[in-house]
Formats: structure tokens, sequence, C-alpha cells
């Protein structure tokens, strides 16, 4: 062997040696073993079966994810049952939706927040739906079976997806809960999930936007944070405790385990353990893979994103009624708006591109003897980004601005396509009329949020923007005959839109579901603009040869192969997350961001007090917290130093969907909610930053004297264990 091929097999070695970082992974469940002797020296006091068990009741039996009916395992949140009735808590973000969905402009729950003091006062929330796991199982090898690398990848993707229904239904069938199978590592290894889900969850409290929501998007993600990140539900069941859709009969659910919430002092090193259901990572992205998200999906995400956040703040400062009715979708936009572009930052500082290159070259110095479809992966994964680099950006653009980002065009082209093929000659009467019904239920959903001037200002917006930046080739015809049609005046293109179209109103909308025509449909230039753009981003997207997308999975799918194959026996490695339960653990701990600063593990109320600024909605400061502050009436949730602790920070991995999470101390009791990374970290779904990545968390203390002090909800403090 030369020299240089020794020296760099040796560094491969060094690299791939290094032990599991504890601050590191989103791991599963069933795999706890393989984590326990570093969680014990990370302060663990409690066993595996204590956290994950089949056979007793444990901690896993008290987290929840949250889901929407119809897609109940694509959990947006977590949360945290924490009393023997089915009291929940998650994070204020996370019930943000049906705060704003129950707020009208006479009961602003969003601006006032909301508490039940008694159970028939709780809000009922269809749609939303509550996932417990109850066994989690590896069905790599049933799945492999069916498999071989002489597939296509739409063969295996089939075959993939045969299996897993089979296995899937087997164990519904067995059980009488919901399975589903999620692949892991890029398809590498597959598990079955079993969850019991609860379709009743109802709204118990939460406190005022102003707290709930402190510092808005300028403390978005950075620390030292004081938001009060909390709201409580409750799940309920039938009277036989089985899950159930809403009814006035329903009873509190009895959970298997709750969490005793500690009002306890924390300490520098403290245990922190995380539990919930991130929603995706993607810790084995290659370099070319980087720089599409960087480039290409972070960029345009964020500078189209920005024109549409400037519409809905002029909008939303100017009228009460559009700022509750557009209040979550800000909220929403706003979020990966600022996480796209401090994402990008983190990953330009800390020069992660550099780190993605250096894997792979060790990692091609590993597969120079091994079969050749480990050296040929990264020429698939090269040639396949490249490929799509256009298309991915023309789609982005498209996807940005027309399709999500102006809502009504697509929301009309949906309506519209669904209800077409029912206004033809020969159909049914009674299926025209059911279908006419339910387009007008689905239609009148959408208008419960809707303001016409606001829209039209949004579209104009996005039209011209996309209009400006897509390349001419891609760019959706319908934009490119308004510009010509109307000189580049997108406004008076929008103002001849929505003067014409039959979905501009709520009241319009309800005339033509009266008697619905088809012709008049397929004519709407709202119907067709939403068309229009869906159809330009499908040819785009069936432009991609399927080989390169064949590529770009099965170079992914290889690639992860041979990095488990490296560190097999040297490092423990965690699949990406993917909206299955994990868990993370760590320690609660400070850190040193930048030359000459220093960040405390926590922060207290007087830093609230501090930020304060009657002039900017973001840092508004509700006049009863004042009191309690001044009177320094803290009761028993102060600390040593008569400070009420309001946030801290631990090395938990953390990513979306871990919102609301509970962060449990080394007892297995809720010491606080996790709701926010750093912007430094912000790298961190892409590449773990040991030294600066911290999870963001809501101190249990603080939500428990909202509740008790702030809101005099005595009623849900009783039914807490609390633990002193």
């Amino acid at each position: 062997m030369k020299i240089r091929t020794i020296l760099a097999a040796l560094l491969l070695m060094a690299v791939a040696a290094v032990p599991a970082r504890a601050d590191e992974g989103m791991w599963l469940l069933s795999l706890l073993g393989r984590n326990y002797a570093d969680m014990q020296k990370a302060g663990l006091k409690l066993s595996p079966e204590d956290i994950y068990s089949i056979n007793q009741n444990c901690l896993k039996d008290a987290i929840v994810g949250l889901g929407n009916e119809g897609s109940p395992f694509s959990h947006f949140c977590t949360g945290e049952i924490i009393s023997t009735q089915g009291l929940m808590s998650t994070n204020h973000h996370c019930g943000y939706g049906k705060l704003q969905e129950h707020s009208t402009v006479e009961h602003d729950y969003l601006r006032d927040g909301f508490w039940a003091y008694s159970k028939d006062q709780e809000l009922p929330n269809p749609g939303l739906t509550a996932s417990i796991l109850v066994r989690m199982e590896d069905v790599t090898d049933r799945i492999q079976k069916g498999l071989s690398d002489d597939m296509s990848e739409g063969d295996r993707a089939k075959a993939i997806e045969r299996l897993s229904k089979e296995i899937a239904s087997e164990a519904a069938a067995k059980t009488g809960y919901a399975a589903r199978v999620k692949p892991m590592f890029n398809g590498n290894q597959f598990f079955l999930f079993i969850h019991i889900i609860y379709k009743d969850v109802r709204l118990v409290g939460a406190p005022p936007s102003s707290m709930g929501k402190f510092g808005g998007d300028t403390d978005n993600w950075s620390w030292p944070r004081h938001t009060c990140d909390f709201s409580l539900f409750r799940i309920y069941t039938a009277p036989d405790g089985s899950p159930a859709e809403y009814s006035k009969d329903n009873i509190p659910l009895k959970p298997k385990h709750s969490l005793p919430v500690s009002i306890r002092d924390l300490h520098a090193e403290d245990f922190a353990m995380v539990m919930g259901f991130p929603g995706t990572t993607d810790r084995f992205l290659t370099s070319y893979g980087l720089k599409e998200t960087m480039d290409i999906n972070n960029t345009i995400v964020y500078r189209v994103r920005s024109v549409k956040i400037r519409v809905l703040k002029k909008q939303m400062s100017a009228s009460r009624a559009v700022r509750i009715k557009y209040a979550s979708k800000y909220a929403s936009c706003s979020n990966y708006w600022k996480y796209s572009n401090e994402q990008n930052k983190a990953l330009t500082n800390l020069g992660i591109m550099k780190v993605k290159q250096d894997i792979e070259a060790q990692y091609l110095e590993w597969a120079k003897d091994k079969d050749p479809k480990y050296t040929r992966a990264l020429d698939l994964l090269r040639e396949a980004y490249e490929y799509r680099a256009p298309h991915q950006t023309a789609m982005t653009y498209i996807a940005e601005g027309l399709l999500s980002g102006t809502e009504l065009p697509f929301q009309s082209f949906k309506l519209g396509y669904n209800l077409l093929p029912y206004l033809k000659k020969g159909v049914d009467e009674d299926d025209r009329l059911n279908a006419i019904e339910k387009t007008r239920k689905r239609g009148m959903t959408f208008y419960k949020d809707y303001d016409m001037e606001t829209e039209r200002e949004i579209f104009s917006s996005m039209c011209s923007y996309v209009y400006s930046h897509i390349e001419s080739r891609y760019c959706p015809k319908f934009l490119e005959d308004a510009h010509t049609k109307y000189k580049g005046d997108f406004k008076q293109y929008a103002s001849y839109v929505f003067s014409r179209s039959v979905f501009a109103t709520q009241a319009s909308f309800e005339a033509f579901m009266q008697k619905p025509d088809a012709k008049r449909l397929e004519s709407d230039p709202l119907y067709q603009a939403g068309k229009g753009a869906y159809e330009a981003y499908r040819q785009i997207y069936e432009s991609i040869p399927s080989q390169q997308n064949d590529n770009l999975e099965r170079g992914q799918r290889d690639f992860v192969d041979g990095i488990m194959q490296i560190n097999q026996g040297k490092k423990l490695l965690c699949p990406d997350a993917n909206s299955t339960i994990r868990f993370t653990y760590g320690n609660v701990r400070p850190y040193d961001p930048r030359d000459a600063v220093s960040y405390s593990f926590y922060t207290t109320l007087r830093g609230v007090m501090e930020k304060e600024n009657p002039r900017d909605d973001e840092f508004n400061v509700p006049a009863r917290l004042k009191e309690l502050y001044k009177a320094h009436d803290f009761g028993q949730y102060a600390n040593p130093k008569g400070e009420l602790p309001t946030c801290f920070l631990t090395t938990n991995d953390i990513t979306g969907g871990n919102s609301g999470s509970p962060v449990i101390s080394a007892d297995g009791c809720l010491i606080g909610l996790a709701f926010d990374g750093n912007g430094e970290a912000m790298s961190g779904d892409i590449n773990f930053e040991t030294n600066l990545q911290r999870c963001i968390c809501l101190d249990s203390r603080y939500m428990l004297f909202v509740i008790d002090k702030f809101a005099g909800a005595q009623n849900l403090i009783d039914e807490m264990n609390i633990v002193r």
C-alpha cells in the first residue's frame, strides 16, 4: 500500500472511530440499550425499561405526537401527558393554529389567551389527533428479502410499498391499532411503528400571544430567550377508554403514564433527555445536496417569503380582523423564512461544505477496494444534482410563489378540479349534489381565514416576483400572457382577476355553488392561474429524466450504506429524523457563541421586563405579568435566588417536530418544554455542531407560574403531580 493511501486510511479510522457524542443523535427507543451506559455517565438514573417497554408502563406512554386527521403519522409537534386526567402540554406555537381558529374579534384568544376553569369550558378541535406509541419492531430482514440490487428504483419502491402495507396491515389486524412501516438510513433499514391514535383533543389553556410568542421574529432561533411557549390540551376517549370522535359523552383519557412536573432548581450539567417526534434531519447529505440546499432551496425561500411577509405585515397592522385571520399563516411563513436564512449563515460560518467534502474523500478511499456501487454512488449524486439544478430552481419559485405564497389560485384549482367531473353530462344526480356540497364545505373552511384585499396584494406581488426571477423557459404561460397584456403591471392584472373570479370572495363563491357551471369554472381567471402554476410545476418535474431521480435515490442509499459499514463497531450511527418517535440526551449547559460573548444557561422574568417595548408588538408585556413581577409574587416557582426562571439551555439534539417535546430529568420528571434551537448552530439538521448546538427550553416553573399566578387556573394545578 502506498504511503499516501496508508495515511488516508489511518485518517479515516481516526475520524470513524470517534465515540458517539451524547448530545448528537435522534435515537430509536427500541435501541436504547446501545446508549444506556453513556446516558448513565451523563447522569440518567432510570432503567431502560423505565423509558421504553412493551410489558410495563413507561415514559413513552406519556409522549404524544400531534397530527391531523388523514395524516396522523405526520406529526407536526409533540406533547406530553402531565396528569392522570389526560392533560397535555405542548408549545404555544403548536397550539397557535387552534387558538386562531377559535378566535374572533369578540373573543380574541390570540390577544387575550384562553383558560378553561372547568372541563365543560374546554374547546374541541375537529381533525386534531394525538398519537401514542404502543411498540416498534425492526422489520428490515422481511423487507430486504423482497429486494435486490438488480431492481430498478421504481420496482424497488413498489416492492417496499407492497411489503410495508402487508406488514402494517397484519400488525393492525392483530392489535386494532394504527400501524406503519418507516424506512431508516435512506432505505437501508425498516421499522414498524404501532400507535394508538386519539381523535378528541380539546384546548384547555394558553397564555396571551404577547407571552406565548414574546420576542416574535426578532428572538426566533436565538438566545437569550424569554418566550412563554406553552399551551394545554386534553385528550378524551369513549367511556370505555377507546379512541373516539368528539362527543359530549367522552371522558378524559386515563393514561398509562403521566409525567410529574418538577419545580426543583436546575444546575449546569444536570442530565436532560428530550423525547418526541422530530420531523426531518439530513445528516447524510452530501456536498452536492448541500449546494442545492443553500444556493437554491434556502435562498429562494428566504427571498420569496420576504416579499410575502412585507405584504402581510402591512395588511395585518391595518386591520384587527385581518390580523386574526392571518396570524397562523404569518407565523408559519415567517418561521421557515428566518430558519432558511439562519441555516445558510451557520452552514457558511462553520464551513460545513468543507466538512462534507472531507467525509466524501475519506469515503472514496474506503470504497476503492469494495463493490463498484460504492465508488459510483457519489458520481450518481453529483450528476443528478447538477442536472436538476435549473429544474429545482424553477420549481422552488413556483411552489413558494404561486402555489403556497399566494394561496387562492391553487385553492381555486383544487376546488374546481375535484368538482368538474361532476358537472359533466350523464353524472348521477346524487353524486353531483354530494360533490357540490363537499366542495362548498371545503371552500367555506378556506374563506374563514381569508381577506380579499390581502390576498390580492400577495397575488400581484408573487406574480411580479416570480416572473422577474424565474428562467423564461420555465415561466408559466399565464404569467407570460399577463405580463404581455398588462405591460408588466401585475397590480392591474390582479385587479382584473379578482374582479372576474367566482373565487374572489366568499359571497361570489357561495353564489356560484348554488348553480355551478363547468364552462364558467374552466374559464375562471383564478382557476386558470392555479391550474397554470400547477401544470408548469408538474411539467418541469416530469422533464427531469426518471433515470436522474433513480440515480439520486440509489446513489444516496449506497453512500449511506457505505458510511454505515465504515462505522460498524466503531461509532453508533443514528438514522435521520422522519417524524417517528426518538429520544436525545445531554446536559443543561451554557455556551460561548462568539469571542468575548458568554451566555448563562438560564433566563429569568427580569429579562422580560428589560426587553419590554410598548411600541413593538413583539415585546409587549401584559399588565398582570408586570404586577406580579413588581410584587415579586412568584410563589413556589422562584429559584433559591428569588428569581423566576423562564427558559434554559441543554445540549440536546432538536429539530422541527420536536417543538413541545418534554425535557425530562434524570429521574423522569418534566423540567421543561423544548421549543427552539440557536441560530449559531442552525446547521444542525445537516451537521451537528457539538460546541455550539443548544436546545432552547421553556422552564416548567414558568409554565406553572403562569397557570397558577397569572391565570388563576387552580383546577389545572390541582390535577398535576408537582415535584418539589
